[in-house]
């Protein structure tokens, strides 16, 4: 179990590393998704930031639970925006990260 947990940690924080710096460099197909929700570029930093910052802290021991509870935070709020713009099949995927990221943040409570 300890290594499922591992992997599910790694590739938690790649994604959301990985999202957040597509966020925060503004890529236009973010860009143009995240307008057609109704939200502006300021909105998109922000969740770069958060998503980045949440990979970051997750990455260390001491700081890994608020950190995985930011990286499911951020990625809740991106699949709230994905049901935003109406599509539910994509939206209902995306919500696997926040599940795992929940799951790991409710493992650690119990060690």
């Amino acid at each position: 179990m300890k290594l499922f947990q591992t992997i599910v940690l790694i590739v938690l924080i790649l994604l959301s590393l990985s999202a957040g710096a597509v966020k925060i460099m503004e890529m236009p197909q973010e860009v143009a998704f995240f307008a057609q929700a109704g939200l502006s570029a300021t909105s998109l930093m922000i969740l770069g930031v958060v998503q980045i910052a949440g990979g970051s802290l997750a990455i260390f021991q001491k700081t890994r639970r608020p950190g995985v509870t930011l990286v499911g935070a951020g990625f809740l709020v991106s699949s709230i925006v994905i049901f935003m713009t109406g599509n539910i099949g994509f939206g209902v995927f995306s919500l696997l990260p926040v599940i795992l990221a929940a799951y790991l943040v409710l493992e650690r409570r119990k060690a």
